[in-house]
């Protein structure tokens, strides 16, 4: 095993800011990416449906 305790593998050795910092700016790019996706989604899609509306009636 690589650490001999939860602590050590925590710290990372002398590298536990680089580390963790680096999953946690990993992880929220993730989170941004998923949410701008979502939203561009639903905008497009409400866009989309008041065309369709507006096209429909004429």
């Amino acid at each position: 095993m690589a650490f001999n305790s939860l602590s050590d593998f925590l710290m990372m050795g002398t590298h536990a800011v680089y580390v963790w910092s680096a999953y946690g700016f990993s992880a929220l790019g993730l989170i941004w990416l998923v949410w701008n996706t979502l939203a561009t989604r639903r905008k497009t899609r409400d866009t989309l449906r008041k065309r369709f509306l507006r096209n429909r009636t004429r």
